[in-house]
């Protein structure tokens, strides 16, 4: 579903993931996975300091994954 949603890119621009799944600027995206808060490997197309963020398709989907995993545990403990 998110290649189709993003054209069959793999790696999708970070610019890209922070506004369409978190609703966040570039900046706070990056200060938010450098700190940890969210679990999200982030890649740079090339060695230099200045090449291209992404993330790859699978990591992102593997992270709503996850996210869903725990909010279906807190809904579970709540309503059962």
């Amino acid at each position: 579903m998110l290649m189709g949603q993003y054209e069959g890119q793999p790696v999708i621009p970070v610019d890209v993931v922070a506004r369409d799944h978190f609703g966040l600027d570039r900046r706070v995206f990056l200060r938010k996975v450098d700190d940890g808060s969210i679990a999200l490997p982030v890649m740079r197309m090339e060695e230099s300091q200045k090449s291209a963020k992404g993330v790859h398709v699978h990591d992102l989907a593997e992270y709503i994954d996850r996210r869903r995993a725990d909010a279906r545990r807190e809904f579970e403990q709540l309503h059962h």
